[in-house]
């Protein structure tokens, strides 16, 4: 049974590895024995990873700082990968923008910014289809590949408006179009490449525990007693669900939606 899970020698491409949930992922797959191209636009923190994952599981990680949302820097990316690896066995779009920061993020939606919207789907509907697009061609000449897309619980259902109250971390309308917009694209591509041996599937989380976001104790109460299980996700939940997709052992699974979000969706 170890060896269905096995990622040995594989090579993974993970966009957003520099994230909190992309650096727990590339500890996942290295551990499994994947080689992990680390894609990210903080050179720093992901240059520091492949350091880490080298050392730590014997690897043979590559960081590259590429804006998915370039098709030119896509291109290269694809190229620089199979001129070293010679393949493409897997490609995780983990990658997404937030803009927290942005002075109009937290307005309702009455008089959400035009801007921010069109930056907010644009952004992160582009960089999973030019991933998928350059990347899946390589995987249509092998004849063989998965690929993995990372959405969320409000790419599925509505966000309960009331657990949020003056928090200010609620997710925008953008947010739920752009990883709805995931959701339907895997069953496209997972559609479209059948008979191709490539396998689509969506990874969908629930809300991950973050000390340094989530400071607002009566939203983390709030959120805790919508789940089943009681308590938001810590980023170890996924492991499993991550290697299950990725690896042989759901070498029956195409075009689905994995839900890991502790019960939220269930109730």
């Amino acid at each position: 049974m170890k060896n269905i899970f096995s990622l040995n020698e594989k090579t993974v491409i993970l966009t957003g590895s520099a994230g909190r949930i992309g650096t727990r992922f590339s500890h996942v797959l290295s551990d499994a024995g994947a080689n992990v191209i680390l894609v990210d636009i903080d050179d720093k923190k992901n240059k520091l990873l492949e350091k880490d994952l080298k050392k730590k599981y014997n690897t043979n990680p590559l960081s590259q700082k590429i804006d998915i949302t370039k098709e030119k820097e896509i291109k290269k990316l694809v190229d620089i990968v199979v001129k070293k690896y010679k393949k493409i066995d897997i490609l995780i779009n983990n990658a997404h923008i937030v803009l927290r920061k942005h002075p109009g993020r937290n307005s309702p939606f009455e008089k959400y910014p035009l801007d921010l919207w069109e930056k907010m789907t644009s952004d992160n509907l582009k960089g999973i289809f030019l991933c998928s697009r350059e990347i899946g061609k390589v995987m249509s000449k092998q004849k063989k590949g998965v690929i993995v897309n990372i959405s969320s619980i409000y790419g599925i259902v509505g966000a309960d408006q009331r657990i949020y109250d003056d928090s200010g971390l609620n997710s925008p309308a953008s947010y739920a179009v752009t990883k709805g917009g995931v959701v339907n694209l895997t069953k496209y591509l997972a559609a479209y490449w059948n008979r191709k041996n490539i396998r689509v599937n969506t990874l969908t989380l629930g809300g991950v525990f973050d000390k340094k976001l989530h400071t607002n104790k009566k939203f983390v109460k709030n959120y805790s007693e919508k789940t089943m299980i009681g308590r938001m996700a810590n980023t170890e939940d996924f492991d499993g669900a991550l290697l299950f997709l990725t690896s042989d052992a759901s070498s029956y699974m195409t075009g689905t939606n994995l839900i890991i979000d502790g019960g939220w969706t269930s109730w």
